[in-house]
């Protein structure tokens, strides 16, 4: 049996090509048109609030710069290729790119939000001149709920995928604490090590491309080669990680490592313990331990906010999970510490909205970097904020639920404002 770290580098940790959201658009779309034959002539898409906002405003890699869920849908639709999962985007023939975007400019794709929705919830209707097909995402951006072709249901997943308990890892991750995620992280096996070490690399890479653009990573590269920034801990670990998420957000073709299921997340979770760690000569092998942590964490925390929260999950999951990761590399399992880094960085970065994936997530993920790594030496040194203050809560777990009671009954209109100007902008 696959224990709980398995299950969530299995289902959150993996190789994406493009934002989370339009990939998982374009997986649906290309799983129902793969199930009937014939020219498309049709897409119909409709998505949860959070779905449709983070895939409003995003490039889609090598699709010369254009953006958004609606143009995924038809090149999924048009590709058939669902086996690609999140790499749909990696290689797009322009004949392919030519037919899905006739069919977006010709009106033939339609995209909606069902505002009842809660988590993941992608439906996609593809047709031909005779036949039609659906796939329903439900739960995951990769968990088919349910395929039909023709009105008659050929595929059905167990109830117990849609519903709001979720997936069974996901369940134990609402039962467990902080013991249990260290505990998990003395399981680790030779191979989740040496897929964490291809995470790193792959983020790396991402990192180095986003620095040959002129966005967020690069000018504050600049700053340092002017002199106006020292090149230190901090300003390496916020550079590397804008850029990598500079390269996601601009559609270029390269892949990152994922956590929780979110590339820009994935960026935090893996670079900054990485950074820090080896900046501090921290052992390899205790630093690809500590991201394995850091991928706990940010998915124990998602199972409480939610996979789209109106709050960045860059800064109160990912930025979190880094945090601790970077205590967990010089303290051990020490549960005071970690909960005062889990406290700060909530703390500062708590309220950072989510207004959908797009080139100023770089801003938003450079933040989350250094208050991550700020929160660790405070909590290394035994100082942070404590449950006096604020809503922050007596140990880590009580802050992380008063953090996802904030976003999920508090920020709902928050949310839902957000969406109606970003759609007013489009319409």
């Amino acid at each position: 049996m696959n224990t709980l770290l398995e299950q969530v580098l299995k289902h959150e940790v993996y190789p994406a090509m493009g934002c989370t959201e339009p990939v998982a658009v374009a997986f649906a779309a290309a799983s129902a048109g793969e199930l009937i034959k014939g020219r498309i002539t049709g897409v119909t898409v409709i998505t949860d609030p959070g779905t449709y906002k983070n895939g409003l405003a995003v490039s889609i890699p090598n699709a010369s710069g254009r953006k958004g869920n609606l143009l995924a849908a038809a090149i999924g639709a048009v590709a058939r290729r669902p086996d690609l999962g999140a790499e749909l985007f990696k290689d797009l023939p322009p004949a392919g790119l030519k037919e899905a975007s006739a069919l977006v400019k010709s009106g033939r794709a339609r995209i909606s939000v069902d505002y009842s929705r809660r988590g993941i919830y992608i439906c996609a209707e593809v047709r031909t001149g005779k036949e039609k097909a659906l796939c329903l995402l439900e739960g995951s951006h990769k968990q088919v709920a349910r395929l039909s072709r023709n009105g008659r249901t050929i595929f059905r997943a167990a109830r117990a995928v849609g519903t709001k308990k979720g997936l069974p890892y996901k369940i134990a991750l609402r039962k467990a604490g902080f013991k249990d995620l260290f505990r998990e992280v003395e399981k680790i096996s030779a191979a989740d090590l040496s897929y964490l070490k291809a995470g790193v690399e792959m983020n790396l890479a991402a990192a180095g491309e986003g620095l040959k653009l002129k966005k967020v990573g690069y000018y504050m590269e600049d700053l340092i080669r002017k002199g106006y920034l020292k090149r230190d801990i901090l300003s390496g670990a916020k550079l590397k990680s804008a850029a990598a998420t500079d390269a996601r957000m601009a559609g270029s073709p390269v892949p990152v490592m994922s956590s929780g299921e979110s590339g820009n997340q994935g960026v935090v979770a893996i670079l900054v313990p990485w950074l820090v760690g080896k900046a501090f000569k921290i052992p390899e092998k205790r630093i690809l331990k500590s991201i394995a942590l850091s991928h706990l964490v940010n998915s124990y925390i998602k199972v409480f906010t939610g996979e789209l929260a109106p709050i960045c999950g860059c800064a109160i999951a990912a930025g979190v999970g880094a945090s601790v990761a970077i205590v967990w590399q010089r303290a051990g399992a020490n549960e005071r510490k970690a909960t005062l880094a889990v406290n700060t960085v909530i703390s500062d970065i708590g309220g950072m909205l989510c207004d959908g994936a797009k080139s100023g997530c770089a801003l938003k993920v450079a933040s989350s970097a250094a208050s991550a790594i700020r929160a660790a030496w405070m909590a290394l040194n035994d100082e942070g904020i404590t449950g006096a203050e604020g809503f922050i809560g007596e140990s880590a777990e009580a802050t992380i639920k008063n953090i996802a009671r904030i976003s999920r009954l508090g920020m709902g209109k928050v949310d839902r404002v957000i969406l109606d100007i970003m759609s007013e902008k489009r319409a």
